[in-house]
């Protein structure tokens, strides 16, 4: 028997590592949210242009504060300022090997104001990428946090609320026990159209301690899980769980 679950939250980041925003609607294939990460920033090797680096939200936290979205063939990227830019990222035939959390993935320079506008932010040269889908996933293509949990470490921490987006997480979805998801291995469950099978706790690193407006570290979140939480070989703490696409389908949010 598959269990249904009410998505309160569903959202993804067109560009990897900007702010993680919630939409109405939101289509799970196989390989995820469609529109996920399908863009990257990357720090070309000046030694080597066919090689780089994808940027790292954790080592470059002002990203999160970047609204992105696109429309059609638009890429809309939004500075908290209120500075903007949109355009259709221009195919350049380049492609460039950049190394993504100690693995190659191939990805291909676009042209566009966005690459200028990212890099005068940032304060360092980046270009934008197209990715192939999954390519700047970490682990799972789906992840889902609960509201219980999210309201027991808004507890933790003295605060009325702890925002899902600092998580950036595929779906929230309704609970009423802290952490039951931890029990979930295994299980099917429908959200939507769409029907998952949940997998491993995601471990987590201090971008949760970011705040999304602003890019500035605020809570420490991360520390706090780590006094109450499973932690990995690593020693990161768990908060929600990877999950698969078993039947594609759209999820609102």
């Amino acid at each position: 028997m598959t269990d249904e679950l009410t998505v309160v939250r569903a959202g993804f980041a067109p560009i990897k590592g900007t702010r993680h925003l919630a939409h109405d609607r939101v289509m799970l294939d196989a390989q995820g949210p469609v529109g996920d990460r399908g863009f990257a920033l990357v720090s070309v090797d000046p030694e080597d242009p066919a090689r780089g680096r994808v940027l790292r939200t954790v080592q470059n936290p002002l990203l999160v504060a970047v609204r992105a979205e696109v429309t059609g063939d638009r890429l809309e990227v939004e500075l908290p300022g209120g500075e903007t830019v949109s355009a259709e990222p221009a195919a350049t035939g380049e492609r460039i090997t950049c190394d993504y959390w100690g693995r190659d993935v191939e990805l291909e320079l676009v042209d566009g104001p966005h690459a200028e506008l990212f890099s005068s932010w940032l304060d360092r040269p980046v270009r934008l990428a197209r990715a192939r889908r999954g390519d700047v996933v970490f682990a799972g293509p789906v992840s889902l946090v609960t509201t219980a949990s999210l309201h027991d470490l808004a507890r933790h921490v003295d605060r009325d609320a702890v925002d899902p987006a600092r998580f950036r997480p595929t779906l929230v979805v309704e609970t009423d026990e802290p952490y039951a998801e931890d029990t979930w291995l295994g299980r099917e469950i429908r959200v939507g159209e769409a029907t998952l099978r949940i997998g491993v706790p995601i471990p987590r690193c201090a971008v949760i301690d970011i705040r999304p407006e602003t890019g500035e570290r605020d809570v420490r979140l991360l520390k706090t899980l780590a006094t109450h939480r499973p932690l990995n070989r690593a020693g990161e703490p768990a908060f929600g769980v990877f999950a698969e696409v078993v039947v594609p389908g759209a999820v609102g949010g």
